[in-house]
């Protein structure tokens, strides 16, 4: 079963959501129309808009406000792909080109920067302090991770709570405040508001890590970019950080990535292949089950409604993605 069918009630709105997304991002100058419309063109799955329904419709739902909450969300996710693709220097996303590799990186980081100033924009219309709060504190947190992320490249001594710490950022707060705006936009008592941003913080640091493992685990054609490429851009994730308590592992890597311009396919074969004889996916796994148990309890006093049950779905198919 997808992801997807775990919500597919939801189509409708989110075919809503799909429109509105494409009108917000219809710039007047042709070159940024083109790249922000092939950005979107190139698909995902949505789960921000999702988790923002979702929380909605178990409050006072009104989709006008729901809509705008949710393509903003979806707005500044897109905008760091773009930012995180010149960061990267990468070429394909979801087996598609990157706006970067069409264009060129100043034209993806201006295009970055139109989109998210365009979900601020589309934003402004609900005067709604709190929501505004929410989100300005997230975005700064978000620039922070990305910015530890680029100081950490190639640190093979980081540690877990480095780990931890960069992926609640770049993952796990845009989803928690999805599920939390969506709460505050349907008048949810700030308690239930409170426990839907703590689930939507395990699900996105759950979700982040069961990815971390999937690029060791997929093939190129399941990521659609090269397995190991997190490691070959000198990401440490999870996987890794375990690993690395091999000597005989970690001594490998080292050698090997020396010198990453000189790196090639092979090289990352016996990377994955030394990677799995350690226990590292199997406590990677474990972990990510630990904070999917965490994201479930943070949902036990909230109303039995069926978003409810559909938001304890998508956690139960998370713990057990393996592509």
């Amino acid at each position: 079963m997808k992801l997807a069918k775990t919500y597919g009630y939801l189509k409708k709105d989110l075919n809503q959501i799909e429109e509105a997304l494409d009108n917000v991002i219809q710039a007047n100058h042709p070159v940024l129309r083109e790249a922000s419309t092939q950005l979107l063109r190139a698909g995902g799955k949505r789960i921000r808009p999702v988790f923002v329904l979702l929380s909605g419709q178990l409050g006072n739902f009104d989709m006008d406000r729901i809509k705008k909450v949710a393509v903003s969300l979806e707005l500044i996710h897109m905008a760091s792909l773009v930012h995180d693709d010149v960061i990267d220097d990468a070429d394909l996303r979801r087996g598609k080109p990157t706006v970067k590799h069409i264009y060129d990186n100043r034209v993806a980081m201006y295009t970055g920067d139109y989109i998210l100033a365009s979900a601020l924009e589309h934003i402004t219309s609900i005067e709604n302090v709190e929501i505004h709060r929410v989100l300005s504190k997230t975005m700064v947190e978000l620039v922070l991770g990305e910015i530890e992320q680029i100081k950490d490249k190639y640190n093979w001594e980081q540690s877990l709570r480095q780990y931890l710490r960069r992926i609640k950022r770049k993952t796990a707060l845009l989803i928690a405040t999805s599920c939390k705006l969506g709460a505050i936009v349907a008048d949810l008592p700030a308690y239930e508001a409170k426990k839907l941003y703590q689930y939507g913080y395990y699900i996105g640091m759950s979700y982040q890590i069961i990815d971390d493992i999937l690029d060791f685990t997929s093939t190129a054609k399941e990521l659609g970019k090269p397995a190991g490429n997190d490691l070959l851009q000198g990401n440490v994730t999870l996987p890794v950080i375990y690993a690395m308590e091999n000597t005989t592992f970690q001594s490998m890597v080292r050698d090997i990535l020396k010198n990453p311009d000189a790196f090639d396919e092979r090289d990352m074969e016996v990377i994955i292949k030394q990677l799995k004889q350690t226990n590292a996916i199997e406590r990677s796994y474990h972990l990510s089950d630990h904070y999917l148990q965490k994201a479930l309890h943070a949902l036990d006093k909230l109303p039995n409604r069926r978003a409810k049950q559909t938001l304890q779905d998508i956690a139960k198919y998370i713990g057990k993605r393996r592509s």
